[in-house]
């Protein structure tokens, strides 16, 4: 929903699979520690041969995203997170909003070796479209994402990959590791626009309330929250996320 609206309104728009989810963009030593997605992220926007561009990410894209801007802001003229806080300030923020760790099950579930890949795979991948419900109440999925998204997983090693984002954030000993978190908890140095929708059921929008504060964001910040959405709010208010985009982006070209 967002690429249409972006190039008629004449940006040139890259979105990329996360690696891992097809099967070249597996790395052999299975590394999805998102220090090495960011890195992913500055090669391909080194390979477009531009200097800097509009960073968007939804979900793990968010996360990425504030790493990103984390490393190298000078790469980013400005930062657009969709449905995910900056983690600099969660951990208190989950004494304010205690149903997230309720939300967060999965993120648990997703630890246990074998149990956690037998479970995505069970029924067609039942799971998954539990999840997206759960996260997006009221909101039903078209068939036909569901059917690629269900295409994408049955690639060999994408479950697995995909269970490995999960399982390097609680890894406390590696070099990635560190890097990781050095990244996830330091201040954001370029012009941010966070949305959330007021339903979601993964990411309490409450969150962004208590962890958000303008002076993680020297270079300015901007939460939106739109009403009769849940974590998928960029397909489910499509319309009105994209009327916040483009004036976002508008104004940071200007300012550029």
């Amino acid at each position: 929903h967002q690429i249409p609206a972006l190039t008629a309104a004449g940006y040139r728009v890259v979105a990329p699979m996360l690696r891992g989810y097809e099967p070249s963009s597996q790395p052999v030593d299975d590394d999805y520690h998102t220090v090495r997605m960011v890195e992913d992220v500055l090669g391909w926007i080194e390979s477009l041969g531009v200097l800097r561009v509009h960073l968007i990410g939804h979900d793990w894209g968010a996360v990425i995203g504030y790493q990103v801007a984390a490393m190298a802001p000078e790469r980013l003229l400005s930062l657009t997170t969709i449905a995910v806080p900056h983690l600099r300030r969660l951990p208190g923020g989950l004494w304010q909003v205690p149903k997230q760790l309720k939300n967060s099950w999965y993120v648990l579930f997703f630890q246990v070796p074998g149990v956690a890949e037998l479970a995505l795979r069970r029924g067609d991948f039942a799971l998954i479209e539990r999840l997206w419900r759960d996260w997006s109440p009221g909101w039903s999925p078209p068939e036909e994402e569901l059917r690629l998204l269900k295409r994408t997983f049955r690639q060999p090693g994408v479950v697995k990959a995909a269970l490995r984002y999960y399982r390097a954030i609680v890894d406390p000993l590696s070099r990635a590791a560190s890097e990781s978190r050095r990244l996830a908890f330091a201040p954001i140095d370029v012009p941010t626009l966070a949305i959330t929708g007021e339903r979601d059921g993964c990411m309490d929008t409450r969150l962004f309330d208590e962890v958000m504060r303008g002076a993680d964001f020297p270079r300015g910040l901007k939460v939106r929250r739109i009403r009769e959405a849940g974590h998928f709010v960029h397909q489910e208010q499509p319309e009105e996320v994209n009327q916040h985009l483009l004036e976002w982006l508008r104004r940071h070209d200007r300012d550029a």
